[in-house]
């Protein structure tokens, strides 16, 4: 007879919780969680400039394309969401039809991919009697699609590209900003929200992307110690009342701030703190539990930070990491970086990549901030040579790694 989930008595199985004794409201410290906008702190300037560039919008003209860029953790995807909110209800109020689309482009990264996610989105079968095929169509089949869909739905779409550095090429952003141009859109307008991590990233793309987007640019800074205290403070009541200790989330805060300024990681520490606290079934959430959840904050991040790279390339990157703990330096040269991801791919029984090959992965490492890189001198008359530096622990970057299928025998499994 299968379990119903009760005891013998009737009552709730007491191997299951149904009440959290340290959270209320959880979903408030989840990445994910757009908060409502007194709780968005040291962020009005950047509101207000998103909000600008979309603001022709709520009469059904052509918003503003913009680029936003800055570290993680600095309210980049966070703003572009909530403005976009704002923006679809203003327009509703003038009659307007406003569709809004987000993709994160370090999952959906491929041209194909992403079409088809944000066609997916905004698609309603019923209205449109358009199919959207998960695969076996042509990419250029799967914009044929997305162009009826928009005119078919909405006066205005805006769509936010986030991590856009992590697409394979910049082929969706002329295509999407040139639709009304070159007739592949009746009514509907466009307006791109591109997010980045790198301040670099717009001049990697081809004039002609650049011509057509006719962006407007806008950096986030990171935040200060005051303003991550501030924003957590103002999501306390994820919590119940008392439970944590009045030295939380300054520390978290601190711990933070100490690292560029990354929101995201702040509100990890906590979260995480507080799941340590409820685990250990501590009555309350304090200082221990927030160093703890440091530890394992930063190997999430980490994670994040290598999510949808593939084996090959963190290999490159752990080999960096095993030559940093066994030398105690940090800065290591390509050819032996090379000669131990040699030993790892024999190790693991992975094809091997050729060493130009792997200095490219290395370098695109680099570009995605997954790693550091530095020409160094060698003395008069000998040039100099790169070399790549981790932006972790080397223990972090060893457990972020191994939780990949492949490295599974690495840890005896």
């Amino acid at each position: 007879m299968p379990d119903d989930g009760n005891d013998a008595n009737g009552g709730t199985d007491p191997l299951f919780r149904v009440d959290s004794p340290i959270f209320t409201r959880k979903e408030l410290l989840e990445i994910e969680h757009i908060p409502n906008e007194e709780r968005i702190v040291g962020r009005d300037e950047q509101i207000k400039k998103v909000a600008n560039a979309l603001n022709p919008a709520i009469a059904g003209g052509s918003p503003r394309n913009m680029i936003v860029y800055g570290k993680t953790g600095t309210g980049k995807s966070l703003v572009a969401k909530h403005v976009t909110q704002r923006a679809k209800r203003a327009a509703e109020n003038h009659g307007t039809t406003v569709g809004t689309a987000y993709i994160d482009c370090a999952q959906s990264n491929t041209e194909t991919r992403a079409i088809s996610t944000l066609a997916t989105q905004l698609n309603d079968v019923g209205e449109t009697e358009v199919k959207i095929p998960p695969t076996g169509i042509a990419t250029d089949d799967y914009y044929a699609r997305f162009w009826r869909i928009l005119d078919a739905r909405f006066d205005v779409a805006i769509i936010i590209l986030d991590e856009i550095d992590k697409l394979g090429n910049d082929e969706i952003l002329m295509q999407l900003s040139r639709a009304g141009e070159a007739g592949k859109l009746g009514s509907c307008k466009i307006g791109i929200i591109a997010i980045s991590n790198k301040i670099s990233y717009q001049d990697k793309l081809e004039q002609r992307v650049k011509s057509s987007l006719q962006e407007r640019e806008f950096i986030f800074p990171p935040y200060d110690a005051e303003q991550l205290r501030l924003i957590m403070e103002n999501r306390e009541d994820a919590f119940k009342p008392d439970v944590l200790t009045s030295d939380v989330i300054p520390l978290s805060a601190a711990f933070a701030a100490s690292e560029h300024g990354d929101a995201r990681k702040a509100l990890d520490i906590l979260r995480h703190a507080g799941e340590i606290a409820e685990e250990r079934d501590d009555e309350r959430v304090r200082e221990e539990h927030v160093r703890d959840a440091r530890s394992l904050a930063d190997v999430n991040r980490f994670r994040d930070l290598l999510q949808g790279q593939p084996t090959q390339a963190k290999l490159t990157v752990l080999a960096v990491a095993e030559l940093t703990a066994a030398r105690r330096e940090s800065k290591i040269e390509s050819n032996d970086i090379y000669d131990k991801y040699c030993e790892l791919t024999t190790a693991l029984d992975v094809n091997q990549l050729s060493q130009r090959r792997v200095y490219d992965l290395l370098r695109e490492q680099a570009f995605l901030d997954i790693l550091g890189q530095e020409f160094e001198g060698r003395g008069r008359a000998r040039g100099s040579v790169m070399k790549f530096y981790l932006l972790e622990e080397p223990e972090t970057v060893r457990q972020a790694i191994q939780r990949d299928a492949v490295f599974d025998q690495m840890n005896g499994e």
